[in-house]
This record gives structure tokens, sequence and C-alpha cells, in this order.
């Protein structure tokens, strides 16, 4: 049986290492074949920040990437997919079974955040109802693509979580005093308000429970999705493993 096709676009710089490499190494795993894309076709280049823990100071433990999902996402970027990415204007929605959209929140997102041809690609698959999987910044993503035909975010009648305005305001504040805005990747428009703002009603958006501890292989529980018919999605790395297990479920139908 031929493996599911999985497409994974990532800027150029700055995509979220836990993000990116724990759910692509479970893919991996599980036997589906991942294919990249980067706007130009250059290789992507993680947050360095989010991976190394460099000017976090003591946040560090905190806010960093943990050392399961760096030794993940090492792993990924030394694949041959990943170090051969497609160009976002080659890609064919024929080739694909499902798309997972990783977040990142350091300006150089917005070219994948705004890019016109994913948005229409992530149009087409709510369209067929493929699978899509979207985290943290990549539920931006799919909030800013449309219905063909009735113009409005393919979200309008979902219901969906995204990365908390609590958390994203949060990380801001801790580290504002000398990392000044990196936490907004938008200064003045959080991910939750601008998600919120395509919902039909904003009782669609799902907060789910408090939690600062990340879930992990074995305490799955942690972690948080929302799943609606062929899209789920999730809200910060903490909620990964959870997340991309279901994920993998609905891409094989089974879930």
């Amino acid at each position: 049986m031929n493996p599911y096709t999985v497409l994974v676009p990532l800027p150029h710089l700055g995509c979220d290492p836990s993000e990116v490499g724990i759910p692509c190494k479970l893919m991996q795993e599980a036997g589906f074949k991942l294919v990249f894309a980067t706007p130009s076709g250059q290789v992507a280049q993680t947050d360095p920040v989010m991976l190394t823990g460099n000017r976090l100071s003591l946040l560090k433990p905190v806010l960093a990437a943990r050392k399961d999902a760096v030794t993940a996402y090492n792993q990924v970027a030394a694949s041959n997919a990943f170090l051969n990415p497609m160009k976002y204007n080659e890609l064919d929605k024929q080739q694909f079974d499902a798309i997972y959209l990783p977040g990142g929140h350091d300006k150089p997102v917005k070219e994948y955040l705004e890019s016109e041809i994913l948005h229409h690609l992530i149009a087409v698959f709510f369209e067929t109802n493929k699978p899509v999987g979207a985290i943290c910044h990549g539920v931006v993503l799919v909030a800013r693509s449309k219905h063909p035909q009735t113009g409005k975010s393919v979200l309008y009648n979902y219901q969906t979580t995204a990365l908390l305005k609590s958390q994203e305001l949060l990380g801001y504040q801790l580290t504002r005093l000398w990392m000044s805005d990196y936490y907004l990747t938008y200064p003045g428009l959080t991910v939750e308000d601008e998600v919120i703002s395509v919902l039909k009603n904003k009782n669609q958006f799902k907060k789910g429970p408090f939690s600062i501890v990340r879930d992990t292989p074995t305490q799955k529980g942690r972690g948080f999705y929302v799943q609606d018919r062929n899209y789920i999605s999730a809200r910060w790395p903490g909620d990964l493993y959870r997340f991309t297990a279901q994920f993998i479920k609905m891409v094989g139908g089974q879930g």
C-alpha cells in the first residue's frame, strides 16, 4: 500500500522547531511520506531562539524547545525530504493526501502566513475534505484562506483553537524588556483575536484547559486539540503529542 503523502509548507526562516520536529518525526515513524515546501525552494531554517534558548536567559527552560523536540527537529532537518523542499508555486493539490501547518512567531514567518498560494491550496483541501492539521500560528494561515464561492474564511462554520491571547501576551510581557516585540508577530493583533474575527460565532473558538506543562509521549492527556470534520487544530507545543496522534489517525481514516 502506498504511504499517505502529507504536505508541510514552511517559511524560509522562523518555523517553530517543536511544531516541525515532533509531528514530522511521528508522521515519518507512522510511514507517511512528507513533502516540505518553502517560498523559493530554499531549505527552511528554524527560529534559532526557540531551538537553542539563546537570549531567553532564565526563561529558557519554560519557553525554549524541550530536549525531545530539539532531537526530533534535528532528525527531521537532516532528512532528504527536508533538505529538498519544493517551491510554493510548484505545489499541486493532487499530490497530497493531507496538509500540516506548523507555527512560528518571529517576524520572518509572515511570508508563510501571508502566502496567497498557500491560502488557495488550503481552501481546496477544505473543498475536497482532505485532512488539514494546524497548530499555533498555523491556524492563522487557515483563517486567512477563503472559500471561493462565499468569500468567507474556510473556518467560518468550523470549531477551532489556536495560540491563546493569554499565551501570546505572556510570552511578550516576560521578554519585552530585552527582546522588544519578538513574541508578537503582528503587534496589536493576537492570533486568537484574528481567528475569532473570521468565525460565524466567537463560541466556535475553544480555549481548552489551562496548562503550562507540555504533554509527553506517555502523558498525552496534558495536550488539547479541537477536531471538526476534516480539520484539527491545537494551541502550542504543549499540545503536540496528543494533537499529532489524532492527526495521524485522521489522515489514516481512523479518527
